[in-house]
């Protein structure tokens, strides 16, 4: 693993998805591409730093020539960032690793489970409380769009709060909701 820091005035993409996905799995290609193409648009690219989605993530964002900084989490058996993380950020805690990725520019999540269901509530409910000012909140991919509807219907959920999230197919469309090129 590389040191390093962004480059200042960098703007930076948190990723959010599972740890519990391999290469075999067809949704690591699609986080994957998520990564090349905000590195190729020149993001850094923050992830949980671990396996999984935050991998391929990272993966792509490297071979893309992105900044990949990993905000990792200590665990069982020594959990070390995975091979494309250029930067690691230690956090001591769930709280502080989640503290340090919703600081980002933009926050975009990939396939996941509960843990990523749960990072993107809080920085959706940040927003809505008006705790942090309004950024890109994406959603990439099927389930994500079906877990939305599935809380405008169970839930107490207004139009005004479904204005703060993005649900798009793929990664292509999560470029456009994010707005234009960055300059460079």
């Amino acid at each position: 693993m590389t040191g390093g820091h962004p480059p200042a005035g960098a703007r930076v993409a948190a990723v959010f998805g599972s740890s519990r996905i391999g290469p075999e799995h067809p949704d690591y290609a699609v986080s994957m591409e998520m990564g090349r193409l905000l590195g190729e648009a020149g993001w850094t690219v923050a992830t949980g730093g671990h396996d999984g989605a935050m991998a391929a993530v990272s993966r792509g964002a490297r071979d893309a020539g992105a900044h990949v900084v990993g905000v990792t989490l200590p665990g069982p058996q020594g959990r070390s960032p995975n091979a494309w993380v250029a930067e690691e950020r230690p956090a001591r805690d769930l709280f502080a690793r989640l503290a340090m990725l919703l600081d980002a520019d933009a926050w975009i999540a990939v396939a996941g489970g509960v843990g990523t269901l749960a990072e993107i509530a809080v920085a959706w409910n940040l927003m809505q409380n008006a705790h942090v000012a309004h950024r890109p909140l994406v959603l990439v991919g099927e389930g994500w769009a079906r877990v939305v509807d599935a809380m405008r219907g169970a839930l107490v959920v207004d139009a005004a709060d479904l204005t703060m999230v993005t649900c798009v197919p793929d990664p292509a469309a999560a470029m456009s909701a994010l707005g234009p090129r960055l300059p460079g």
